[in-house]
């Protein structure tokens, strides 16, 4: 019903006598003319008060389609969520576990908990909040302590991307932001897949550490494997900002192209200067 087109100007806002339909909404908004063309579809100017930027921002530089605009304007709302900036990289089915300490990001959790809502975690690079980011949902509250202060476990869901920030918010210590949620596609190549676990599996042995991963093999993808491959912050995010599943995979690939032979000369490197000043055991050459 609040779509219903009802009739609500006995005539058009610049004086014509066509009488326009637009959805019915308070009686504030019926009488207030509020776009840069007429809602008629003439080309004259009607009148437009002084409102707040924001609100410019979604309704004065729209189309001049009170629909669309209402419907920019709500979309954009829905999707405001608070953000906890941090310089790591979450992907979407990673689970983090985190002490809350900050008074600011206190609130933050304690009103994701009651409203059961989610938070985002964009990356900070260079000390700046990067465009992408995740979704975050809290699982788990392990502790509490007496300051306020708390252990909480959550996981990954969405990758989102900024379109704006709002830095302050009312009563409010945390900062929040509008964003959207691109289509994230997860079609993959298994055998491309097999061969990124597999140059993995490698550079662990050349590295000497003992990483496990947290599925079976088979049920691996790209964002389960991708802290295991020794990518820099920025190349994490780089993979974040990837939304095919081939691309992420073929990204990892050729990351792991170029790191295996420098790490493999590194180590044949170390075993040089491990045996300067040993007894050498060596065998002559024969003319």
């Amino acid at each position: 019903m609040w779509f219903k087109y009802t009739p609500m100007f006995p005539m058009c806002l610049c004086g014509s006598k066509k009488n326009p339909y637009v959805p019915h909404v308070s009686m504030w908004f019926k009488y207030t003319p509020m776009f840069p063309i007429c809602l008629c579809g003439s080309k004259n100017q009607p009148y437009v008060p002084y409102l707040p930027m924001w609100f410019k921002n979604y309704v004065l530089h729209s189309t001049g389609c009170l629909i669309h605009s209402l419907y920019l304007h709500l979309h954009f709302m829905t999707n405001f969520i608070p953000i906890f900036p941090l310089a790591i990289v979450v992907y979407p089915g990673e689970e983090l576990n985190l002490h809350i300490f900050e008074p600011r990001y206190i609130q933050l959790i304690n009103d994701c908990i009651r409203s059961k809502k989610a938070f985002g975690i964009p990356a900070v690079i260079n000390n700046k909040i990067s465009e992408m980011g995740t979704l975050i949902e809290i699982t788990e509250i392990t502790k509490i302590y007496d300051n306020g202060e708390m252990d909480i476990k959550t996981k990954g869901s969405n990758v989102f991307r900024i379109l704006e920030t709002v830095a302050e918010l009312p009563e409010k210590l945390y900062s929040g932001a509008i964003v959207n949620y691109p289509a994230n596609s997860i079609t993959s190549k298994r055998l491309l897949m097999d061969k990124v676990i597999e140059a993995i599996k490698e550079l662990h042995v050349l590295l000497k550490v003992n990483k496990s991963f947290k599925k079976a093999e088979a049920e691996l993808w790209s964002y389960d494997v991708a802290h295991h491959a020794g990518l820099s912050l920025t190349e994490e995010y780089e993979l974040l900002c990837l939304l095919h599943e081939l691309q992420r995979q073929e990204y990892l690939k050729q990351h792991l192209l170029k790191v295996m032979p420098v790490v493999a000369e590194m180590e044949t490197l170390k075993e040089r200067i491990q045996l300067n000043g040993h007894f050498k055991n060596l065998n002559g050459f024969v003319l």
